[in-house]
């Protein structure tokens, strides 16, 4: 069953997105409105029952996940920011955020789960979207345990409420809050069919999703190396996905993120949303987030929100480089951030396309300039931008109808993604590998950027590694592959954050304002990288963020030790 143009139907008063008040990991979705003998009673309703958990749950993570967490890899500056200081209070309020939209995914998984279990839509309808629910809330186990390492498991909000056990609970250890995802997930795999309506999750979608898992869980409590038969798990469910899911990688890079490609055929896991505040939740905030003030009709506030100097430089260019001459290997740099010079054909094509330094400085081409330039990098967000209303007309159907309240799909998973999982898991505990396979996986990724490349012999970890940060930068994935570094090689991912270049330019203003009024590209000894950056010096401990406040609060077991439980003998599906 396909989504009715692209507006997820929530059933009236089917289960409210409202959450209760209760602490933060039992946030749950109201049970009073429908009960299974109202709803779930035919395929159309498990499916539209189903479908506001592509959206709604995960809404309120989106303006912390995609920019908190590439300030504390390195890949975003953001001022004095905690996360690009690396110094996060559990009081942070994006922290709590980030952490409660997980728990709140995980309890209306729950809820639907049971509610379509309990019903009466036929086998095949039923095991489909009980298999999205649970793909979902292993998304949102495998996003917690990377977080924060030990967690509470929930595995029934209702019995957990019921039993008056939810302020006793206690964290359980990472290894068995990783088992409980796969478990999850292993589950979602039986249930759900080997293909389905485009948009919807099928069984390549956890499979890609578990092969991501094993990769992560492969260097948990090691020490210098990583579990071989865990790398081993992760290359066979990754190879499965690459050679029968029926994903395909664009030939242009860009236009994965473009509306015209919501139900994305590189795809795996993707939020889908619709452009509206009504219900809250069901549009995409990200557009306002980092679209620059002017950059569409609606409200947006992201000039200050800039991709690093760090991220520019492992693109190869910099904030000083003519944009005449500069550099320009891979197409991926254009398409994940703006920089001086750049134009583009899918922004603004009422305007004949956008050109970002005439959008700084001309107050004609965008009403809302103040005729100064305002990133302190030298570049601004491309990745999650749709255009002006006229773009998003042409991308995705209709207008963005408010702030806040995009049609843009977020693809949460990737095939790119699947094809450097299994690349890494094959070089495994080796510098490099020779191994045709894997190198075949490499070079379809980073050819398709990068068109003089020419196919290797070998491929390193290295190269991996940073393919990774290049590929995938702005997805919210980059401080998760130091999170999983950290299991095993701590010291390496350490140094590599300490080392980032964090903070800002000096002189971009004049040097750019210079250029655009046509006196010509003149860097002076006053246009240079900050000369006192911050002191970024955190311990080890940095790669588990802390237990948010507001849970500690409410359950103060939280920070005590975890406790082993067997997950596979403690809970079933």
């Amino acid at each position: 069953m396909k989504f009715k143009n692209y507006k997820y139907i929530l059933a009236a008063g089917l289960v409210s997105a409202s959450l209760s008040s209760c602490d933060d990991f039992l946030d749950r979705p109201a049970e009073d409105s429908y009960t299974t003998d109202q709803y779930y009673q035919n395929d159309a309703e498990c499916y539209n029952g189903v479908n506001y958990l592509y959206n709604i749950p995960w809404s309120d993570l989106l303006d912390s996940w995609f920019s908190e967490l590439e300030n504390a890899a390195g890949n975003q500056y953001q001022g004095n920011n905690n996360f690009v200081l690396l110094s996060i209070p559990r009081t942070n309020e994006n922290l709590g955020k980030m952490v409660r939209t997980q728990w709140a995914a995980i309890g209306n998984a729950n809820i639907v789960y049971n509610n379509i279990k309990g019903g009466n839509g036929s086998k095949a309808a039923k095991d489909a979207t009980m298999g999205e629910c649970l793909l979902w809330k292993g998304l949102g186990y495998f996003n917690l345990v990377r977080m924060l390492g030990p967690i509470p498991i929930v595995h029934d909000n209702s019995a957990d409420i019921g039993s008056n056990a939810y302020a006793d609970k206690y964290c359980v250890e990472t290894a068995d809050a990783y088992e409980y995802t796969i478990m999850t997930l292993e589950k979602a795999m039986e249930l759900l069919p080997k293909s389905a309506a485009e948009g919807r999750l099928d069984y390549y979608s956890a499979e890609a999703l578990l092969a991501k898992v094993y990769l992560a869980k492969s260097g948990l409590n090691m020490n210098g190396s990583r579990n071989e038969a865990d790398l081993a798990m992760a290359a066979k469910l990754a190879d499965d996905v690459i050679k029968n899911s029926g994903r395909e990688l664009y030939t242009v890079y860009s236009d994965i993120f473009r509306g015209k490609n919501n139900f994305s055929k590189e795809a795996l896991i993707s939020w889908h949303f619709y452009g509206t505040i009504q219900p809250w939740g069901a549009g995409n905030q990200l557009p306002a987030v980092f679209g620059m003030k002017g950059f569409t009709e609606s409200l947006t506030w992201g000039d200050w929100t800039c991709p690093s100097v760090d991220l520019m430089e492992a693109f190869g260019v910099s904030p000083l480089d003519n944009p005449e001459v500069r550099p320009e290997v891979d197409v991926r740099r254009k398409a994940t951030m703006m920089m001086v010079g750049d134009k583009y054909d899918y922004f603004w094509r009422d305007k004949g396309g956008f050109d970002y330094l005439r959008f700084a400085y001309d107050s004609d081409y965008n009403k809302q300039s103040d005729g100064a330039y305002h990133s302190g990098t030298g570049a601004n967000i491309v990745k999650h931008l749709v255009g002006n209303t006229n773009d998003h007309i042409a991308e995705v159907g209709y207008p963005e109808y408010s702030a806040q309240a995009s049609g843009l799909s977020e693809h949460v998973l990737r095939l790119a993604d699947v094809y450097l999982i299994y690349a890494e898991a094959v070089i495994g505990n080796n510098t490099s590998t020779t191994d045709e396979s894997a190198i075949d996986a490499f070079y379809a990724v980073r050819s398709r950027s990068v068109s003089n490349y020419k196919r290797p012999t070998s491929i390193s970890f290295d190269d991996v590694w940073k393919e990774r940060r290049l590929e995938l930068a702005y997805e919210g994935d980059r401080w998760f592959d130091y999170v999983r570094m950290s299991y095993y090689n701590p010291e390496r991912a350490l140094n590599e954050l300490k080392n980032m270049k964090r903070s800002y330019f000096n002189g971009l203003d004049e040097l750019y304002k210079g250029y655009y009024e046509g006196n010509g590209w003149n860097v002076t000894s006053s246009m240079n990288y900050d000369q006192n950056p911050p002191v970024i010096n955190p311990g080890t401990d940095v790669f588990r963020f802390p237990m948010p406040d507001a849970d500690v609060v409410f359950n103060p077991n939280l920070l005590k030790d975890p406790v082993h439980v067997d997950v596979r003998r403690e809970y079933s599906y």
